[in-house]
């Protein structure tokens, strides 16, 4: 596997409002945890749609994996031209932080938004460019926006072989106590 394609939840669906909340290191510990495999195998890039959540800390964590696997390299693709515009000041420059780092970025649409046309399209391409799914998405806790990228990865994973990865809310738990056990101990 040479590229894949990291996404899940938005911030809000998880009770999440700003980047220090508690459960925001475990998500990206889990998540390194599941591409450092990877990495060993040979992947080369991360892509992802850049939204606020899931994606950026899944940005954030390949840009701390870059220290160890420098050649490993990270792409925000996103539905449409300037996405963090109607976002709180604090969250677009988090993204713009973010941005600035990656190793390519472009919107599939250069217009604003203008339809349900432009997500469409963005996760046609994201599936295409990529071997693979690792996908935050937990049917028990919410069915949320990653369901429809589930879905498609699951049929894709029929008809082509494409590899999916789920990372379910226990795994992140199960890091948290771990860490948490770590710290009394």
């Amino acid at each position: 596997m040479k590229t894949i394609l990291v996404t899940g939840y938005r911030a809000h669906e998880l009770g999440i409002y700003d980047s220090k909340h508690a459960a925001v290191p475990y998500i990206k510990k889990a998540i390194k945890r599941r591409l450092i495999p990877l990495l060993d195998e040979g992947l080369e890039w991360v892509i992802t749609p850049g939204q606020y959540g899931v994606d950026l800390w899944a940005c954030e964590a390949v840009l701390e994996l870059q220290e160890d696997y420098p050649g490993l390299k990270l792409g925000i693709i996103t539905a449409h031209a300037a996405p963090e515009e109607r976002w709180k000041e604090e969250k677009q420059q988090e993204y713009r932080r973010i941005l600035a780092r990656a190793d390519y970025c472009a919107p599939v649409s250069k217009a604003p938004y203008e339809g349900s046309w432009q997500f469409r399209a963005r996760d046609d391409l994201l599936l295409r460019k990529s071997d693979g799914i690792l996908l935050f998405y937990d049917e028990e806790a919410a069915e949320g926006s990653p369901k429809y990228m589930k879905e498609r990865s699951l049929k894709k994973q029929v008809e082509e072989g494409y590899a999916v990865y789920l990372i379910y809310a226990e795994e992140i738990q199960s890091i948290a106590d771990e860490e948490n056990r770590a710290d009394y101990e």
